[in-house]
């Protein structure tokens, strides 16, 4: 596959995924990406930081899109519009159940990635917060709004990776949030 081949960036996440799954993370080489992908590794690192980047290539897209949704959701309490961010910006992942399974599986199976992946959950979490705030949420609610919602993504995402009934994301994450009110004792 020639350099000018389109989609670089999407052959180079497609193919880091694969080597992971064969050697392993540690194992794997941003040449050898490059390679499988047909690329130069000057190429690699003009998309991306480094071998890490692109299992979390997709981070910046779903902050944008859960902030987005939190600015321009109608009055609700704070966790219902945090939440509901989420559920809105399931598509986004939906589209790659399979890229998101793999991924999920290379994560789980190395430490410095799962560090990773709670640092990017760390930033979603302030980045929600800071957009319940500029509606007006007083800090502490926006806050635990936030990070509550983080965590009942992060449930749904692995229940939606593990099932193989047909639920979505949104289901999934609005299924933990009603299991959170079950757990509290209220409604929603």
């Amino acid at each position: 596959m020639g350099r000018w081949e389109p989609d670089a960036r999407g052959r180079m996440a497609r193919a880091a995924l694969e080597l992971y799954a064969e050697r392993g993370y540690e194992q794997t080489t941003a040449a050898d990406i490059a390679d499988r992908a047909g690329v130069t590794e000057r190429t690699f690192f003009r998309h991306f930081a480094d071998k890490r980047e692109v299992l979390f290539d997709g981070s910046a897209q779903l902050q944008a899109a859960v902030v987005a949704s939190i600015a321009g959701a109608d009055d609700a309490a704070p966790l219902d519009i945090a939440c509901g961010a989420f559920v809105a910006a399931a598509p986004i992942l939906e589209e790659r159940r399979d890229h998101a399974r793999r991924r999920a599986a290379v994560i789980a199976a190395n430490t410095s990635l799962q560090e990773r992946e709670l640092l990017k959950m760390s930033t979603l979490a302030s980045a929600a917060t800071g957009a319940l705030r500029k509606r007006g949420v007083a800090a502490p609610d926006a806050q635990v709004a936030a990070h509550t919602a983080v965590g009942l993504f992060g449930i749904g995402f692995e229940r939606w990776v593990a099932a193989d009934d047909g639920t979505s994301l949104a289901e999934q994450i609005t299924r933990a949030l009603a299991d959170l009110r079950q757990l509290a004792g209220t409604s929603g």
